[in-house]
This record gives C-alpha cells, sequence and structure tokens, in this order.
C-alpha cells in the first residue's frame, strides 16, 4: 500500500494524493468534492496527456488520474517489458496539471487473484483493424477500462481520438452496460511536424521519425481528397504510405464514425497503424466525403 499525503495550497494539493491500494482509493475517492473527471494513462506522459488532464481539470471539480501499464492488453511478442516506465517524472507532470488524487497500483494489487477469468468481450468492432494485428487488446483494454471506472466512480472520463478504436469501443460499453459516466474524446496533440504524439515515439531514432511522418502526411492527403470520394482517399493516403520504403504498413481503412463500412458521403474516418523499424505506430482523422 503507498499513500503519499500532500501539503494544502490555496485549497488544493501543491502534489497529488498517490495510492495503490482499491481500498484506500476508496477511501480517498469519498472526500473529494464533484463532479469526478479520471484520465486513464499507462505513464510516460506527453503533451497529449496534458490535454486530456486540461480538459478533465475544466469539467472536474476533482481529476483522478491513473497510471498503470496494463499486462491484460500486451501480446506475448509486443513491448510489455521495455515499455517505458518514468513515475518520477510522470508525477512531475500531474503535481504541474493539478491532480488531485492519483491511482498507481501495481499488477497484484489490481488484479489480486492473478489474471481474471471474467473479461469484457468487445465485439465485432474489437476484432477489426487493432483487433486483427493485436488479438486479445480490446479485451485487456475494456477489462481493465470498467475495472477504474468502477473504482475511481468518476463522472466522466477522458480519451484521446488518438486511439480512436479504442475510444469507440468504451463508448459502446459504457452505452450497451448503462454506466453512469459521461466518455468524452480529446483530439489528438501533434508535434510541430504533424506526427502523433505517443509513448512509444521515444524508441524512434531520427531516421526513424523522419519515416514515421509520412503516417499523418497520408491522412492529411487523404482527408484533402474527400471530395473526389472514398476511392479516391485510400488511393491517394496509400500512395503516400507506399512512397516510404522504412515503412511497413499494417492497415488503412476508411470508416463511417462507429467503425463501420465508409458512408457514400457525409463524415467518415480514415485510419492507419505501421511499423518503422520495431515500433509500431497508429493515426487517424476525421474527414468528410462528398457525394449525394
Amino acid at each position: 500500500m503507498t499513500v503519499t499525503h500532500s501539503a494544502r495550497l490555496f485549497g488544493r494539493a501543491a502534489t497529488p494524493k498517490v495510492v495503490s491500494d482499491p481500498q484506500v482509493l476508496a477511501c480517498e475517492r469519498d472526500l473529494l468534492p464533484g463532479p469526478v473527471a479520471v484520465v486513464m494513462t499507462m505513464g510516460a506522459l506527453h503533451d497529449g496527456h496534458n490535454a486530456l488532464l486540461r480538459q478533465a481539470r475544466a469539467r472536474g471539480a476533482s481529476v483522478i488520474a491513473t497510471v498503470f501499464v496494463n499486462p491484460l492488453q500486451f501480446g506475448p511478442n509486443e513491448d510489455f517489458d521495455r515499455y517505458p516506465r518514468t513515475r518520477d517524472d510522470d508525477l512531475a507532470v500531474l503535481a504541474a496539471e493539478q491532480v488531485d488524487l492519483v491511482f498507481a497500483p501495481t499488477a497484484a494489487e489490481l488484479y489480486p487473484a492473478g489474471p481474471p477469468h471474467v473479461r469484457v468481450d468487445p465485439g465485432p468492432r474489437g476484432t477489426i483493424l487493432e483487433g486483427v494485428s493485436r488479438p486479445g487488446f480490446f479485451n485487456g483494454v475494456l477489462t481493465v477500462v470498467l475495472k477504474l471506472l468502477h473504482l475511481t466512480r468518476a463522472d466522466a472520463a477522458f480519451f484521446g481520438e488518438k486511439d480512436y478504436q479504442q475510444l469507440s469501443l468504451v463508448r459502446a460499453m459504457v452505452g450497451d452496460l448503462d454506466l453512469d459516466v459521461e466518455i468524452i474524446g480529446v483530439p489528438t496533440v501533434r508535434e510541430h511536424d504533424g506526427l502523433a504524439l505517443s509513448s512509444r515515439n521515444r524508441y524512434l531514432d531520427s531516421d526513424q521519425r523522419r519515416s514515421a511522418l509520412a503516417l499523418s502526411r497520408a491522412l492529411t492527403a487523404g482527408a484533402a481528397a474527400g471530395h473526389r470520394g472514398a476511392a479516391a482517399v485510400t488511393d491517394v493516403a496509400g500512395a503516400v504510405l507506399s512512397a516510404e520504403p522504412d515503412l511497413v504498413l499494417d492497415y488503412l481503412a476508411l470508416t463511417d464514425p462507429q467503425l463501420g463500412p465508409p458512408p457514400p458521403y457525409g463524415e467518415a474516418r480514415l485510419l492507419v497503424a505501421a511499423r518503422i523499424g520495431a515500433t509500431r505506430l497508429i493515426d487517424n482523422t476525421a474527414l468528410t466525403l462528398a457525394g449525394g
């Protein structure tokens, strides 16, 4: 059990309380004025997380951040062991963003009986895109999100649109299971050159980072071709990706906003995933298809 008590400054903690035991979390949660907003993270915080935290602060009287690298969502050949863990830096970020309470459990504290036997089935939308490349990924994501929603008893939860399929599935889970929480999407935060912020960007060397820019360039080009129809969107975006020799494309998909087939016209979503060296990155953008 870890509990860090902090001095109060102008009615708000100068540094957030940090707890790791779910029972202590329940007690501390009872002391927070509502409404309560939660931002769930795996640590290695960057400006994309800051945007989530600021949106949460703007909407909630109190903000809880969770920091937990969830083993359920990593496959046997994925980067769980090397996933960046930067606790001290993360706590400094959370203090700067005026987070009230941090829940940072170990796997043993969050899953005291070991890997859970009962897990959330994401349904058909969890078997496409990321679900094809990472079997069981959304099973692990939705299970931990549901658990953290119960433990934090948040009124609102904030998720980045960069992980658009995850956001869509969390919304579906909340609706299907009648959970009393509002799910709020926050636009993707990008670096000055367009690269979507990700904790995995730190794996890229300078040459790989230049190659990674093809993802955002492809999305921008595809979105600009929306007035020419769906085929043009994927053709133009695909050509940008094909021109980058160090990029291994996983998928490029055009869908409707709920991840179904693209509409003949109207709002749509273009999603991409690719590997650059040993690093796998994802990105997406909203666009409008002409027609009708």
